[in-house]
């Protein structure tokens, strides 16, 4: 008999959460059920909004994770059986597949995890112009699925194998194209890049990109096993090895992204990473751009540089950039961009160089960053660190407590923030007073932003889609930036 089920019973019954641009959950929370509920109803929310009409494609991508593949088939039977073509572009950047279905004119079903543990894993979603949006997610939430009978055994898993898609590598092309043919192909002639290339789904895209450009490229650190690299809590490890390499080889910057390939990291010539949202600002630089639209929690060098007409600060999460984005452009602005302190840089307009044309790709990038910050050290004939060095020095930090449920942290942020000013400016006095000083104000735009007297910064959030609670810091020196950080984390360790 079908049956039917409503998206938002299936979250709380599955705890796979459908939120920001997709599902997130643990890879076995994740059945074939689960995930060919979502992707079938992420398909008739799009018929619901007339945007797919008759038959057509629909692109599947994923990342390098062992429970990739298996959730690509059943977001591909998803496809198949609501009447469409799933289209396999196998495994490849998160930007890449986006790229794609931009160009392409399709939507788009990305399997990845993004940066979290390989015990998890995720479905991205886009719409043939691009990500989905808040409106959107809530759009599906509401859908209600008939799922076939027989198709489902009672682990939620499917009955009969599922077939094995043959992959296009055009999507891969097409990305890859996108940045030799924008920029000179000696554009980083000269140039010693290290590329870090761990268990990256782009690992291989970085190289054919910056040695089509020119540079001399050395591949670093592959791993066959899943390394959860996050550009905003980058491991000590990771912190070693890129002083180590660059010791070694002497590069001029080492570049990696996170899993799916749309998060950056870059370091300086002294292999130290550079925060993205100091990167950020750098690759804003780089193309002139009047508007930047950008997360509360990033660094505030960005207005204190004056380098940009109007900074659209907004809420934390891709969706929340793109709005802010939009927006910049609803109201005049011509060049808009936009990025998030992970380092993923969004285009909302095209940019114009030599009579080449980048189109717009207003989704998460990592590749456009490198490219940018690495050209911009060669017009201004200055190292990264010099770069950086030029900027407002305002430093911003992060960490995260993680397996910290995502009800728990909103739970204590309520008992830190109730509405009441006097009142809260007493409650967090008491508990960060006694490092920090006297609370001067207090911003609720996106979890707890609080700014001191002395103009320091602490920023608590729960993470949107993974069960951690997050930190943000800033002060006028780094090393301070990071000491509040782990005084924050001490006594946020005691809130468990």
């Amino acid at each position: 008999m079908t049956e039917t089920i409503r998206i938002s019973d299936m979250m709380v019954e599955s705890g796979v959460a459908f939120g920001t641009s997709g599902a997130r959950g643990l890879a076995d929370h994740m059945t074939d059920r689960v995930c060919y509920a979502y992707t079938a109803a992420f398909i008739q929310y799009l018929e619901g909004q007339a945007e797919l009409d008759g038959r057509g494609l629909i692109a599947v991508g994923g990342d390098l994770r062992a429970s990739t593949g298996r959730i690509m088939k059943s977001a591909a039977r998803a496809v198949a059986d609501r009447g469409y073509a799933p289209w396999s572009c196998g495994r490849l950047p998160a930007p890449a597949l986006a790229n794609y279905g931009l160009v392409k004119q399709v939507p788009t079903v990305m399997v990845t995890g993004s940066h979290i543990p390989e015990d998890r894993n995720g479905i991205k979603y886009t719409r043939r112009k691009g990500e989905i949006l808040k409106p959107d997610e809530a759009g599906i939430r509401q859908q209600e699925i008939a799922l076939p009978p027989g198709l489902f055994d009672n682990r939620g898993m499917f009955i009969t194998k599922q077939a094995d898609m043959v992959s296009d590598p055009e999507a891969i092309r097409l990305y890859v194209d996108r940045y030799l043919r924008f920029f000179p192909h000696d554009a980083l002639m000269g140039k010693r890049i290290g590329v870090y290339q761990h268990s990256a789904v782009g690992r291989g895209v970085m190289v054919d990109i910056l040695a089509g450009l020119g540079a001399d490229v050395t591949t670093l650190g592959l791993s066959e096993i899943f390394v959860p690299v996050d550009t905003e809590a980058i491991r000590p490890e990771d912190v070693a090895a890129a002083r180590q390499w660059s010791e070694a080889y002497g590069f001029d910057a080492i570049v990696s992204t996170d899993g799916d390939s749309d998060r950056p990291l870059i370091s300086d010539e002294n292999g130290k990473w550079l925060r993205g949202d100091v990167a950020g600002i750098l690759c804003s630089a780089y193309f002139k751009v009047d508007a930047v639209a950008t997360p509360v929690s990033c660094n505030s060098a960005v207005e204190k540089c004056g380098r940009f007409r109007r900074v659209y600060r907004t809420r934390i999460g891709s969706p929340y950039v793109i709005e802010g984005m939009e927006q910049a452009l609803r109201e005049g602005f011509q060049r808009v961009v936009g990025y998030e302190a992970n380092g993923g840089f969004l285009l909302a307009s095209d940019m114009e160089s030599a009579g080449r044309i980048l189109t717009a790709l207003p989704t998460r990038d990592a590749v456009i960053l490198h490219i940018a910050i690495l050209l911009l050290s060669i017009q201004k004939q200055k190292t990264i660190s010099q770069l950086v060095f030029e900027l407002p020095q305002r430093f911003t930090y992060s960490n995260r407590l993680k397996d910290f449920p995502t009800e728990k942290s909103r739970a204590r942020l309520s008992e830190l923030y109730t509405g009441n000013e006097v009142r809260d400016r007493a409650t967090l006095e008491t508990v960060f007073g006694g490092h920090f000083g006297s609370v001067a104000s207090i911003d609720t735009t996106d979890g707890l932003r609080i700014t001191f007297e002395n103009h320091e910064v602490v920023h608590l959030r729960p993470s949107g889609n993974a069960p951690e609670f997050r930190c943000y810091t800033e002060a006028d020196t780094e090393t301070r930036a990071t000491n509040m950080n782990q005084i924050c984390m001490e006594i946020m360790a005691g809130w468990r």
